[in-house]
């Protein structure tokens, strides 16, 4: 029973983000996605989330399971953590629903999200940052067939993947009048049914799941960024050993 809800879930989330990269520009602003793809501990709860909600329907498949050992996790702990029992850790993570047949259950196949937090911008922000508000902006909307509906993607077609973990909410407007129109904006959260995790908690997971999809986009991005740095300063250093040696070649130049 647990492993359908996490398929399910995980399913929902893939089909989603189907929708949301296809979105208008329409929808409320982003929040700033907390990424930090230096914390060890962000990215190693980011990546149980993701195996756990996200791996069971769609694929990361450029990324192997002991590529994870560059987040700080031994082997041994992906091992008996983060793998299934037919998967190797130098396997890649696919994913475990054919292909085939969820094109044909669902009509889509679930997209691979190895790049996922790099494949969409807008509203001054980030592939995280919309991912991060996406998330977080899910809210009960009966009117809707899936009894879901998402301000970051209005009129989503798929229901909340982590509502067992978010709760069940709707979102508070306050009616305003503009140019002779009234208009409703959004002003805040109500929480209809709790989740297993409390508000702060479930947006620090979010945060979490959207630090490690982003660090997984590009595992050697901290090494690019010190490598970088180091090269920067080097350049620096010999700019000014260049300008000091070509000083003293001239000197006597008339």
């Amino acid at each position: 029973m647990k492993m359908i809800k996490k398929l399910t879930a995980g399913l929902a989330l893939a089909l989603s983000l189907i929708g949301g990269v296809q979105a208008s520009s329409g929808g409320i602003a982003w929040d700033k996605a907390p990424v930090k793809t230096n914390d060890l501990a962000s990215l190693q709860n980011g990546a149980k989330l993701f195996v756990n909600y996200c791996l069971n329907c769609h694929s990361a498949s450029f990324m192997r399971f002991n590529r994870l050992k560059d987040i700080g996790l031994t082997e041994q702990q992906i091992k008996d953590n983060l793998l299934f029992p037919t998967d190797k850790v130098g396997d890649i993570m696919r994913v475990s629903i054919d292909p085939k047949q969820a094109a044909q259950w669902f009509g889509a196949n679930p997209p691979d999200l190895t790049l996922v937090a790099r494949s969409r911008s807008g509203h001054g922000g980030s592939g995280a940052d919309y991912l991060y508000t996406y998330l977080r902006t899910y809210y009960r909307d009966e009117t809707k067939p899936t009894g879901w509906n998402n301000l970051a993607f209005p009129n989503v077609g798929m229901p909340n993947p982590l509502w067992e973990l978010q709760g069940e909410r709707r979102p508070v407007y306050e009616v305003v009048e503009e140019h002779g129109h009234e208009e409703h904006v959004f002003k805040g959260w109500e929480q209809v049914k709790p989740g297993t995790l409390t508000p702060l908690q479930y947006d620090q997971a979010v945060g979490d799941l959207v630090n490690y999809l982003q660090w997984m986009s590009e595992p050697a991005q901290n090494s690019r960024v010190r490598i970088g740095v180091w090269v920067l300063i080097f350049l620096t250093c010999f700019s000014f050993i260049a300008w000091r040696l070509n000083a003293a070649y001239w000197k006597d130049v008339k």
